[in-house]
């Protein structure tokens, strides 16, 4: 198994998701039109803690809006902090909104040319809309009731062709683009994900199995590994998180808080075996919600890097069936 794969578990790029950083300055100005010392005091938080990558998540800085001066100067100030933008999620900017489905078409196609004037490997996009006012108001969104897409009306036809069109704009500059899973989107099971990708063309477009969205959700969900098998076939890039989950088979209470991937109740050592043995070799990205979400990724950097040492080791290729 581990002779097969291009990474050391020292060199395999883990991105921080930039999701720890406010959106905006203290003074109300947007980052993404913030001078670049900001841009660079929030690199400098993510070199200290030993990233070498960073996943330039559009909650943060939103490249794809960026003039080409200004994407420039960003480029720069990523370099002087001693990292490497490996990716560009947009995220909340779903190409079959009803209202902004267009208009977020146009951006995604700009955050691809941003992605590849930076220097990125991959896209991942998403249909996840922005948040509800009761999603905002609650301490986690994801405990109150959001939008849901609906594949009727030519929506699913919609959202092929949109997504067939920005995956091939991707290739068409050397990088991929991956789906990022959510809850009640087209994106929101393995198997519509699976569906979503096949009916797009899975040589042009790959999955993020960004399963903690799921698995957080206070309701009855698809086992881990279970959706993790299905969708590992088709993984080019990989959001990952955990909690820590409580069902009471007596009431049917669900709970989940945000966890460590190593103390968390996703079993990450198995997941990471099995995506191995399927051959997945695209980059991973690291996120937490809440507290100090940036030591929390650099503690779960820390603990793939581990897990990775020994599945890449000759023990364990020699235990392997």
């Amino acid at each position: 198994m581990g002779a097969d794969h291009p990474y050391t578990a020292a060199d395999w790029p883990i991105a921080a998701a930039m999701l720890p950083f406010p959106a905006t300055t203290p003074a109300g100005v947007p980052v993404t039109d913030a001078p670049v010392s900001c841009w660079a005091a929030a690199l400098a938080e993510v070199a200290y803690e030993g990233f070498t990558d960073i996943d330039l998540t559009d909650s943060w800085v939103q490249a794809g809006r960026l003039s080409p001066a200004r994407l420039s100067e960003l480029a720069a100030v990523i370099t002087q902090a001693g990292l490497r933008a490996q990716a560009i999620s947009v995220i909340r900017c779903s190409v079959i909104d009803p209202a902004d489905g267009a208009q977020n078409l146009a951006y995604s196609h700009r955050a691809i040319d941003a992605a590849a004037a930076l220097g990125c490997s991959v896209v991942s996009v998403g249909l996840h809309r922005p948040l509800l006012a009761a999603q905002r108001r609650a301490l986690w969104f994801w405990t109150a009731a959001g939008p849901r897409d609906d594949e009727n009306g030519g929506t699913w036809d919609l959202a092929v062709s949109r997504l067939r069109e920005l995956a091939r704009h991707a290739g068409s500059v050397g990088i991929g683009l991956s789906l990022e899973m959510y809850e009640d989107t087209l994106l929101g099971s393995a198997d519509s994900a699976v569906r979503l990708a096949e009916a797009i063309g899975p040589s042009i477009v790959g999955l993020n199995p960004d399963l903690g969205n799921l698995y957080r959700l206070h309701r009855n969900v698809e086992p881990f590994l279970e959706s993790l098998a299905k969708c590992l076939p088709y993984t080019n890039y990989w959001h990952v998180k955990s909690y820590y989950r409580l069902e009471d088979a007596a009431t049917g209470l669900v709970m989940s808080v945000p966890a460590p991937m190593r103390s968390g109740s996703m079993d990450y050592r198995s997941a990471l075996r099995a995506a191995l043995e399927a051959g997945f070799a695209g980059p991973f990205c690291v996120e937490h919600y809440g507290g100090d979400g940036l030591s929390v990724m650099a503690s779960n950097r820390d603990y793939l890097r581990h897990l990775l040492g020994f599945q890449l080791s000759p023990a364990a290729l020699s235990s392997s069936p």
